[in-house]
């Protein structure tokens, strides 16, 4: 049976790379998404035309209701669940924490650090072995702003996302013994759409100068070490966080 994988925020971006490098890697992949049907379609069509299996549900991670939904329909459309890409995450406008309003704090940690949560608890539910699952893997998709802060720009993202790392680690330990391992990606800048939603859709490229090799990174290469963590060549890997940001 080919490994059944959930991404969520799967409609473009890094998600969107994960479901491609997954779909050619063998695996059937339920994509969630927030608001884009479109988006999400899109990436379906290209898994199905190169022969694969592929699904879209839309959902919102921070929602018990949703989570549900997505894992159930996952399962009853594709088979039993084995990995989880827990990469739905927002930001918001770049500015200092003390001009940030209270209502975008809320939605990027909610988004980020509860959707996270909920994610991964129902995945633990659906694979634990002490459950009745088979094991499988969860990759988390943090940042490398966790090394840097994001100073006057998105200290609270940066803080969301130290909150995934944290997650990471405990969760990882917590579930070892259950067959499911633990670990994040942490990419540096990389050239996605999240940049416009910051209000600056060229930042990746405006940044190339300070990062060592010289250019941002493409979704494609931090899909390449998603789908390296989901396979058995990682069997020795948990709570670990892999940062992906070109030497920054």
């Amino acid at each position: 049976m080919s490994p059944v994988t959930i991404v969520t925020g799967g409609s473009r971006g890094i998600g969107a790379a994960a479901v491609r490098r997954l779909a050619a890697d063998g695996h059937a992949v339920c994509l969630s998404f927030r608001e884009d049907a479109d988006a999400a379609e899109k990436v379906v069509r290209e898994v199905v035309d190169a022969g694969g299996r592929c699904i879209a549900v839309r959902a919102e991670v921070s929602s018990e209701d949703d989570i549900e939904v997505l894992f159930r329909t996952a399962r009853e459309e594709l088979g039993q669940i084995t990995g989880l890409v827990a990469n739905a995450g927002v930001t918001s406008p770049m500015m200092p924490l003390a001009d940030q309003p209270v209502s975008q704090l809320r939605y990027v940690l909610e988004v980020n650090v509860l959707g996270a949560m909920l994610s991964a608890r129902r995945a633990v539910q659906s694979m634990s072995t002490a459950r009745g699952g088979g094991g499988g893997s969860i990759v988390f998709v943090s940042s490398s702003a966790t090394i840097h802060g994001g100073p006057g720009e998105y200290v609270h993202y940066a803080a969301s996302k130290g909150a995934v790392d944290v997650l990471t680690v405990g969760l990882a330990k917590e579930v070892a013994k259950e067959g499911i391992r633990v670990n994040t990606v942490a990419p540096g800048m990389v050239d996605t759409e999240i940049h416009t939603v910051s209000g600056d859709p060229e930042r990746a490229w405006k940044a190339a100068g300070r990062i060592p090799l010289g250019r941002p990174g493409d979704p494609a290469e931090i899909a390449n070490a998603i789908a390296w963590l989901m396979t058995d060549q990682a069997s020795y890997t948990t709570g670990a966080i892999f940062r992906i940001a070109g030497g920054l």
